[in-house]
């Protein structure tokens, strides 16, 4: 697909967004948005005919790509049989959605409460565990993101918390295992997965047990920097909460639905929480959907008793009927195993060959189409390129790379001191490599800040 040049209409498109349009987390004098003209697979144009490989997956959903026709013409079909109904009915896309979600979530996760997108699903998951157990805590890590709703954002570990935190919202942070920036001094993938596990329980402890209802984690941390746990690490923290009769909460919202080579990263780790959180993948992003999975256990409380929360677009039929779309492409073509496939033959070895020629990468690190590059002045000190939480001038190190990348025809996704190489899970062979190219001739910009 080569979309029509027309940079008029672009002008056009780019003076009504900064004449209207709010952007979230954003400086809105500073920012210069990309007019968009069209997409369609791991690719998108915008009106001058510049052609950028996507290795954010728009914002790490479209794991089927851009525009797939089956999904489109699922949407379509549904917006003229029954564009839309109160969430209180039975409608075949939700109930078949439901069932095709339920097939593939882990042990007994077989209830499904749909919600809009993944914040206010980490907002229910939380609700669910206070309730079910009469608790009033979350515990949650500093290196994570579970969105930007209120209680999400308080969730959250990293910085764009801060603005939101009135320390009233009843969560307790704690250190979850990072080997590279290890905050245990540990040596070793299995101290810092010992020495972790132990400082929980004793955060459990000083905490006190009967006060926590929920540990809310990514299964693997995304925007915070795709830190693959240790193998372990996730079965102890089950085996903490079953110890304290605390809820575990796992978030999947950019972790699941083929982004690491398994329907759901729990699947990695054979651990199955008591809620589950999912978003973005399960309809690649086409209609906003989200979700709560929920375990027998926790469906039960609500048995007799109402469950005191619901939306008024839960289970939309245009975004289930696109989840149900989605879930039959990604079976039917593989999705799946392509990410494990080309994440194991081509990312991976791509991006370390790219971390011995590059002076700047500090670290690679990662699993099936979710992957980071740690980002550093100097490799033996392992000073990140630009400061925690760098903005303007002390961030220039960051914006130069990511412009050296677009210039070379790849969109990137970069965030603090990494960049994050998290394709379409669709992507073919010759389109990663396309993308280590881009992201190599990229390096080198960011080469000439180190030491």
């Amino acid at each position: 697909m080569t979309p029509q040049i027309d940079p008029r209409a672009g002008a056009a498109v780019k003076a009504a967004d900064r004449a209207h349009v709010f952007h979230s987390w954003s400086a809105q004098d500073l920012i210069d948005p990309l007019a968009v003209a069209a997409a369609e697979g791991s690719y998108f144009w915008d009106y001058d005919g510049n052609r950028y490989l996507d290795f954010t997956s728009g914002l790490v959903f479209t794991n089927i790509g851009y525009q797939h026709p089956k999904v489109v013409a699922a949407i379509q079909e549904q917006a003229a049989t029954l564009t839309t109904f109160a969430p209180a009915f039975a409608v075949e896309a939700r109930s078949e959605a439901a069932r095709l979600i339920a097939e593939r979530t882990p042990g007994d996760l077989d209830k499904i409460f749909f919600t809009n997108g993944g914040a206010d699903a980490v907002e229910h998951a939380v609700r669910m565990a206070r309730i079910h157990t009469g608790r009033p805590k979350v515990l949650s890590a500093y290196r994570s993101y579970h969105g930007g709703t209120q209680q999400a954002v308080n969730i959250t570990g990293d910085p764009r918390r801060w603005a939101s935190d009135g320390a009233a919202a009843g969560v307790v942070h704690f250190w979850a295992p990072f080997l590279y920036r290890s905050r245990f001094y540990a040596e070793t993938e299995q101290q810092e997965c010992e020495r972790a596990l132990e400082h929980l329980e004793t955060t459990i402890a000083f905490e006190g047990p009967g006060t926590i209802a929920a540990v809310v984690l990514e299964t693997i941390p995304g925007t915070a920097g795709i830190m693959v746990p240790p193998r372990g690490y996730l079965a102890g923290v089950r085996d903490l909460c079953d110890k304290y009769g605390i809820v575990f909460v796992l978030d999947e919202v950019m972790a699941g639905f083929g982004r690491t080579g398994e329907w759901f990263a729990a699947d990695l780790f054979e651990v199955t929480p008591d809620l589950m959180t999912f978003a973005k993948g399960v309809n690649s992003g086409y209609v906003p959907l989200g979700g709560v999975a929920v375990s027998g256990r926790i469906a039960e409380t609500f048995g007799k008793r109402p469950y005191p929360g619901g939306l008024t677009y839960s289970g939309h039929p245009l975004a289930c009927a696109a989840a149900v779309a989605t879930i039959d492409v990604m079976a039917q073509e593989g999705v799946v195993a392509n990410a494990a496939v080309v994440g194991a033959q081509v990312i991976e070895p791509g991006l370390r060959e790219l971390a011995e020629r590059h002076p700047s990468v500090g670290e690679v690190r990662g699993v099936g189409m979710f992957w980071a590059l740690e980002l550093v002045k100097n490799r033996e000190s392992r000073e990140p390129l630009v400061p925690y939480n760098a903005a303007g001038e002390a961030n220039a190190p960051m914006a130069a790379f990511a412009a050296a990348a677009k210039a070379h025809g790849l969109w990137p996704f970069v965030n603090m001191n990494r960049t994050h190489v998290v394709p379409p899970c669709t992507i073919t062979e010759t389109e990663a490599k396309e993308g280590l190219a881009a992201l190599d001739a990229a390096l080198s910009v960011a080469d000439e800040h180190t030491e």
